[in-house]
């Protein structure tokens, strides 16, 4: 891979060379389980060889709708719950980074049917005012509750503004190819429709239209976001354990869940991170959270959080292991500037830009915890651009399905997300509960 690197160094002291070798084998016989498909949920790794055999058709009509929604509205509501919106939103804030919800490159993303606040929605619905807008509701079945509920709203709001036909014409649906209860009124209605495969579970389902159709819509290079899968793809299929950083980043993980960590902290030192942690901790978190089994899927945003959690990361209990997103960004510099009178004391960091303080922060950060008994690494993205992404998601995607297959659960089910909904159902009066 060109612009993802995983570095290891400061595990050294926590786990030997040595040591990493008695997971070797599991690894490597957790990579043939996942791509031979010999594995339980084996019929949900479609994703493995998607950057490669990804529906070109389809793909040429996500970029012309892609285009439609730029051109005839002003906002897109993304509505989805999950892996159908989290790996979106993750690209987007990423590629275009801004602050609340307006999108820097012209269109503005809104995201709804992720929870059921009654206040953020109002919200949304505020921000959009006037203004023109498109809607993309992603569901498998239609029937999940919190997009369910956003869709019914906010085509309502469509309807009411632009007529049915006209609705029609700015509703574009992610869902199932033949059936369930969107793709039916989809069918109906006449929306346009893009597939959410049968074979791709929604948290690894972001190189498919889940996920596209809102990156392309926002201004970003999908083209570079499948060759950036692509390349991550070639190299983790071939390289051997020892340079393979998939294999290892799943090895290490095994390893100290083996000795004794429970949890494993992703932390990131730029905001337009966030997202990407938090669809990190629906992957590694859905995926692996089974039969009393898995590392908790925590994240920090640094510095803000050293400010708040730094003190239990230094000294609380040790079963903390910290994986640190590191970015190479080619943002404009701001420098710092001398003073007449130092009165804050900075005017030793005069002419240095903000961006080497920050460096500064992640590197003491990391030598303190490793120093104070948290295993730590770094995995740097070179450049804020979208074939780096692509590898980025791909190689995480890659690294939790071995090591689901190394810890002994299926990675691509979800038992326990069930148990809520039924609970949920009973207390709503919801026939057949």
């Amino acid at each position: 891979m060109k612009k993802i690197s995983f570095d290891e160094t400061m595990l050294s002291s926590f786990c030997s060379e040595k040591e990493l070798e008695t997971m070797k084998n599991d690894a490597l016989a957790a990579k043939d389980t996942l791509v031979n498909g010999t594995g339980e949920g084996n019929d949900y790794i479609g994703w493995v060889n998607l950057p490669e055999n990804y529906d070109r058709e389809e793909f040429a009509r996500i970029k012309a709708a892609a285009g439609r929604i730029r051109e005839q509205s002003q906002a897109l509501v993304v509505i989805g719950i999950g892996g159908s919106y989290l790996g979106a939103r993750a690209a987007i804030e990423f590629l275009k980074p801004s602050f609340g919800y307006e999108n820097a490159g012209g269109l503005d993303i809104y995201y709804a049917g992720n929870q059921l606040s009654t206040a953020c929605l109002r919200h949304v619905i505020k921000l959009i005012g006037d203004r023109d807008f498109s809607v993309n509701v992603i569901s498998k079945s239609g029937t999940t509750t919190e997009p369910a509920v956003a869709f019914r709203v906010f085509k309502e709001l469509l309807e009411k503004k632009y007529g049915k036909e006209g609705a029609a014409r700015r509703i574009y649906a992610t869902t199932d190819k033949a059936r369930g209860a969107l793709k039916k009124l989809a069918d109906a209605e006449g929306y346009e429709t893009f597939v959410v495969p049968d074979d791709v579970g929604g948290r690894y389902s972001v190189l498919t239209a889940v996920g596209l159709l809102p990156i392309a819509a926002a201004g970003c290079d999908i083209d570079a976001l499948m060759a950036g899968g692509q390349a991550a793809r070639e190299e983790l299929l071939s390289a051997p354990f020892e340079t393979n950083m998939a294999l290892r980043y799943a090895a290490y993980r095994n390893y100290f869940y083996r000795n004794g960590k429970a949890v494993e902290i992703l932390a990131d030192y730029d905001p337009s991170l966030h997202y990407i942690c938090e669809w990190w901790k629906q992957l590694y978190g859905e995926s692996e959270g089974k039969d009393g089994n898995g590392l908790f899927p925590a994240s920090v945003d640094l510095t803000t959080d050293l400010h708040s959690m730094g003190q239990y990361i230094q000294d609380g209990p040790r079963f903390l292991i910290e994986t640190v997103l590191g970015l190479n960004d080619d943002a404009e510099p701001i420098l710092i500037k001398e003073e007449p009178e130092d009165l804050d004391g900075l005017n030793y960091l005069a002419g240095k830009p903000l961006s080497f303080v920050n460096d500064c922060a992640a590197k003491g950060t990391a030598l303190a915890h490793s120093q104070g008994g948290v295993p730590n690494s770094v995995i740097n993205i070179d450049g804020r651009d979208a074939f780096a992404l692509g590898e980025l998601f791909y190689f995480f995607e890659f690294a939790c399905g071995v090591s689901g297959y190394i810890l002994g659960v299926n990675p691509f089910n979800q038992p326990g997300v069930e148990s809520y909904k039924k609970k949920m159902f009973k207390l709503l009066g919801k026939p057949g509960y």
